[in-house]
């Protein structure tokens, strides 16, 4: 590893603070023709040595930092991160089998995404480096973990940004459904047809908040994708749950593990756009919960404009739908939506809807899905739950 990567001066404090990503703007020079996804070291531009990452000329983050400290064997690092994480998920979930097991930078593997479902392993791959080293990944999934099956879903959108292939890859094994647990509920995940890398695992703790509030209740699950909050309501003794998804496909998937779990409570499935349904409804029925736990609306900062409009009118239709005295569980997993973005387009919400609002709870990822307080990027969603004043 002799090819190095110089910073331009002062650029080296974002770095020394624990931040992961040198920018293309922030590179002083080159020492070396390094190609896409090899190793680089990184030095200030006083030539110390900061830490050595994954070089990426394609790509606005430039350098992904994976060691502040010189790599000798970079199996072996990838070999001891990964068991490390994976050990964390087995300290808060020692009896379940299915989690987020390697969350990118945020368990210093930057680039690499690790869903494990039993032994189900799927990937997603945003940065060269991992990309170059997939073989090496693979290979420690199956000696440590006895994998069955691996295989990439990548978002599209991630890999453009850093020039990689829009591909998906089976590097082992088939490309199966599974059924999994969630500590509480069963989910059949179906690969080829389910969103993301099948399953939501991030909003599994919330899951299990919502848990206190709705026996006995009325439920709305609006965008309830393979249906975790709201068969959670149903489990935990809710007296209905009406789940709504634009997605035929997600409904079919709901009646499914439904039936899996074997709930009597009453149900009802709608497919139908979420915006539409509670405008429609907003007027008559009115529920004791209502839950929102909408896609991203922000992909990037320009879209931040239409993103909080959008967030807005649909908590306000929501918050139209909720009983007095009920409850708004609601959700925003953009990055570039900030938490105090988030607030305050609750409380133009509420302001529109006439309904004043308690703020009894915020939380944001699952356990599984740790954070880097000196990167706000490994910090995306916010999870709130208000009581709804009459």
């Amino acid at each position: 590893m002799s090819d190095k990567v110089f910073l331009k001066r002062n650029e080296d404090k974002r770095i020394f603070s624990g931040h992961l990503w040198v920018f293309s703007n922030e590179i002083l020079k080159l020492e070396g023709e390094p190609s896409n996804g090899d190793l680089v070291q990184v030095c200030n531009y006083r030539e110390d040595f900061i830490g050595c990452g994954f070089y990426n000329k394609n790509s606005l983050i430039a350098v992904r930092i994976i060691s502040f400290g010189l790599i000798d064997d970079l199996e072996v690092l990838f070999r001891q991160r990964i068991i490390s994480a994976n050990s964390l998920r087995k300290t808060f979930y020692p009896q379940r089998d299915s989690y987020r097991m390697v969350f990118s930078e945020s368990d210093f593997l930057p680039g690499l995404i690790i869903d494990k479902y039993n032994q189900t392993f799927v990937l997603q791959v945003y940065s060269f480096g991992m990309q170059k080293n997939i073989s090496t990944i693979v290979r420690i999934l199956k000696e440590e973990f006895n994998a069955e099956n691996i295989f990439s879903k990548n978002e599209n959108y991630f890999r453009q940004l850093e020039g990689l292939e829009e591909t998906n890859e089976i590097y082992f094994g088939n490309f199966l459904t599974e059924t999994i647990n969630d500590g509480s509920v069963n989910y059949k995940v179906n690969f080829e047809q389910s969103q993301k890398t099948g399953f939501y695992f991030d909003q599994s703790d919330n899951r299990f908040f919502i848990e206190q509030l709705v026996k006995g209740k009325k439920v709305l699950d609006c965008f309830c994708n393979s249906g975790g909050f709201g068969l959670h309501a149903a489990k935990a003794g809710a007296k209905s749950v009406t789940f709504v998804d634009s997605s035929s496909n997600e409904i079919k998937t709901v009646k499914e593990n439904y039936q899996l779990n074997g709930i009597e409570s009453e149900t009802e499935f709608i497919t139908d756009d979420v915006f539409d349904y509670l405008e429609r409804i907003s007027n008559g029925e009115k529920f004791d919960v209502v839950m929102i736990d909408p896609p991203a609306f922000a992909k990037n900062k320009k879209s931040i404009p239409a993103a909080k409009k959008g967030y807005e009118k649909l908590n306000r239709r929501a918050l139209k739908c909720t009983k007095p005295n009920g409850w708004l569980v609601t959700s925003s997993c953009s990055h570039h939506l900030t938490e105090s973005d988030f607030f305050s387009v609750i409380q133009s919400a509420s302001q529109k809807a006439v309904h004043q609002v308690q703020l009894i709870h915020f939380n944001g990822a699952s356990f599984d899905h740790p954070r880097l307080i000196s990167m706000p990027e490994t910090s995306y969603l916010k999870f709130a739950v208000f009581r709804v004043v009459d």
